[in-house]
């Protein structure tokens, strides 16, 4: 039978990544089918999976999906032996402090899964029984079924993994003990990219042969067996375009979410990749143009220096070839971005400069409309993304409104034309098919016009 389990901790820090990527290895290794997902918008976690692992990731977003659409992604088009979720912050963070809406233990409860808790033990005694205890108090739906101890002695472990099982009746599943050397760094927004840490496939290997010998993945495995059957969805209908998206994707350009492509495709584009840094010019033939997110501030002297490619995007979008640009890609479309006090110029066609402020810049999950009838059609419902980033820009755009979850926060957003859609925000498509498919039309018509 198939499994499936959801790793969680009880906070931000606590080694989550780490021990997911060595389980994911050691399950891999058993030469048993995997397929990877992460709770939450995050895109570098996925890249983590996919990259460093070879295995398939996707997100699995409370706020995005609804339970249909969770349903199709992990059951009904996952084939995989075995499925393993990385929570997001603490396991009952979300979207508010009054309730578990938008948490890694919400994802749990919706998908039928179990939960394995790790927990940082570092300076902890029999206050983990205490911290473990209260974790398992807030689980109404008794889907804790584990916990993994991070940061502790192999002899403590012993003496302490006891009592776990004795007073709270939850499995002690192993450990992971202290080691230096080993570790996922961090940046301001978060983990670093894959590409970008030293020696991270010897990392992952040296935590793999830890945990092969201190976590018990044989017991994990049999707490995971899963009898539930994927229940019917609706599906988009596939349909054939002959329509070609140019799509930014290198170092700098890498924040994509998977559904958004497989959408884009299913309505009848074929996406084909770029790279802003090492490209001189555009895809041949492109009816469309795609700038996602990314880390262009890292590589901005790079990307100032490929003029031919600015030009070449310049041009294309003066033509006025459809596009999409959101968070780092809008940030490349600007007069300028400034880094270090240098200002690296870029493609222009955003009047204004983007530079780096002390904290983030209205973090979160949004839904975003426009203000009148220009690149959806009349009546739109809006589409749903999220903001994270430190960057700002001297001009984001009024011709759309962001709406925090609840109404109690809303600002101007976004350049939107009849053709373009330029703002900070990263859009989740399925959230309004609608605007997928406004975007396919506009690459059609576009097409044709200049055939």
């Amino acid at each position: 039978m198939k499994k499936a389990f959801l790793i969680a901790a009880t906070g931000s820090g606590c080694g989550k990544t780490t021990i997911t990527c060595a389980l994911l290895s050691t399950i891999k290794n058993r030469n048993m089918t995997l397929r990877a997902f992460k709770c939450g918008p995050d895109y570098i976690d996925p890249m983590f999976h996919k990259t460093v692992l070879g295995i398939e990731s996707q997100n699995l977003d409370l706020f995005f999906s609804s339970d249909e659409e969770l349903e199709r992604i992990f059951y009904a088009e996952n084939c995989a032996d075995v499925s393993v979720v990385e929570g997001v912050m603490g396991l009952y963070d979300g979207i508010s402090t009054s309730s578990n809406e938008g948490s890694s233990y919400e994802l749990a409860c919706k998908l039928d899964i179990p939960v394995f808790l790790v927990v940082n033990a570092h300076g902890m005694g029999r206050s983990l029984i205490a911290l473990i205890k209260g974790f398992l108090e807030m689980d109404t739906e008794q889907k804790i079924k584990g916990v993994i101890l991070n940061q502790i002695s192999p002899m403590y472990y012993e003496t302490i993994s006891r009592q776990i099982e004795l007073e709270l009746g939850v499995a002690a599943l192993g450990y992971f003990p202290k080691v230096g050397d080993i570790n996922l760094e961090s940046r301001y927004l978060g983990l670093k990219m894959p590409n970008e840490i030293e020696q991270i496939e010897d990392n992952i290997k040296k935590a793999e042969k830890i945990i092969s010998e201190t976590v018990d993945i044989d017991r994990m495995l049999q707490i995971s067996v899963t009898g539930r059957e994927a229940k019917s969805v609706s599906e988009i209908e596939e349909v054939l375009h002959d329509v070609r998206i140019g799509v930014a994707r290198d170092e700098a350009f890498c924040f994509f979410y998977e559904e958004n492509l497989k959408l884009l495709r299913k309505l009848g584009a074929e996406t084909v990749e770029f790279s802003p840094i090492h490209d001189k010019v555009l895809p041949d033939n492109i009816d469309g143009l795609l700038l996602g997110g990314g880390y262009p501030e890292l590589y901005a002297d790079k990307l100032s220096s490929n003029i031919k490619m600015l030009s070449s995007i310049k041009d294309a979008i003066s033509r006025g070839v459809p596009s999409l640009a959101e968070c780092g890609g809008f940030m490349y479309l600007h007069d300028a971005i400034c880094v270090d006090g240098t200002e690296y110029p870029m493609v222009g066609v955003v009047e204004g400069t983007c530079s780096k402020k002390e904290r983030l810049v209205r973090f979160g999950y949004l839904t975003i409309s426009e203000n009148a009838d220009s690149f959806m059609s009349s009546g739109n419902k809006g589409i749903k993304g999220h903001e994270f980033h430190y960057y700002d820009s001297t001009n984001n755009g009024e011709d759309g409104t962001s709406v925090k979850p609840g109404g109690n926060r809303s600002w101007k957003s976004a350049h939107i034309s009849e053709n373009h859609w330029w703002g900070f925000a990263h859009l989740y498509y399925q959230t309004n098919v609608g605007f997928a498919k406004a975007f396919i039309d506009k690459c059609i018509k576009w097409r044709n016009i200049n055939e």
